[in-house]
């Protein structure tokens, strides 16, 4: 019985890392398509949103028949539930990359009021957020896990410097306003997925912990 529900494990580590690489491709998708206002990469970045909740329900049906078919208790439920609740901060991670292509469509045929240098420096650490989280939950890694809870203020201080470096530009011309707004959204986006990638390393520290935050100075429980 054993050996069967570790084959299921295995299995939901899989699926878990084969999400992650859907939605670390949702967000370069659309990171791409807004650097280069290209409008088709855009539409398929929308599109590609479908696959991720395809992923999630996949997932959702394996953890649910762990569940009803092996019955795990203590740290192996906890494991389980932990999957389950993830999938939904991936899901929305997917659906925060569609929502910054939408924008960029908005934006398109116009040219940009700034070089955009540090949206995608916020996506490169998000997505490295995203990535590790996954990664921490597949190897039980709580150290790798509550690095990325930390990893979030880098996320937060590019987005207060975008926010502050939009908010100059419309006071210079008040034109700049409408596409200084989107810009905002977009950050404020970039944002969120970092939150989700927090989120999902808090379930990893439960997993391991069976709380949502841990020390890292205490060791970890057997």
């Amino acid at each position: 019985m054993r050996t069967k529900f570790e084959e299921q494990l295995q299995l939901l580590h899989n699926s878990l890392i084969e999400m992650g690489g859907c939605i670390e491709y949702a967000i370069k998708l659309a990171l791409k398509a807004l650097v280069e206002q290209n409008t088709e990469l855009a539409k398929q970045a929308i599109a590609y949103d479908d696959e991720i909740d395809g992923k999630e329900k996949e997932i959702e049906n394996l953890c649910l028949k762990v569940l009803l078919q092996q019955q795990p208790v203590a740290k192996d439920l906890r494991l389980v539930s932990a999957a389950l609740k993830m999938i939904t901060d991936m899901e929305r991670i997917g659906d925060h990359s569609a929502d910054i292509s939408e924008i960029t469509l908005m934006m398109a045929g116009a040219p940009y009021i700034k070089k955009l240098v540090d949206i995608p420096l916020m996506a490169q650490a998000s997505i490295k957020m995203v990535n590790d989280s996954i990664d921490a939950f597949v190897k039980k890694d709580l150290t790798l896990a509550i690095a990325v809870i930390k990893a979030d203020d880098i996320v937060d201080d590019y987005f207060i410097k975008i926010r502050k470096d939009l908010i100059e530009l419309v006071k210079k011309d008040i034109n700049n306003s409408e596409q200084a707004f989107d810009l905002m959204m977009i950050a404020k986006y970039l944002e969120r997925i970092g939150d989700h990638a927090t989120n999902i390393a808090e379930w990893v520290v439960f997993s391991l912990t069976g709380r949502r935050y841990y020390d890292l100075n205490d060791p970890l429980p057997e």
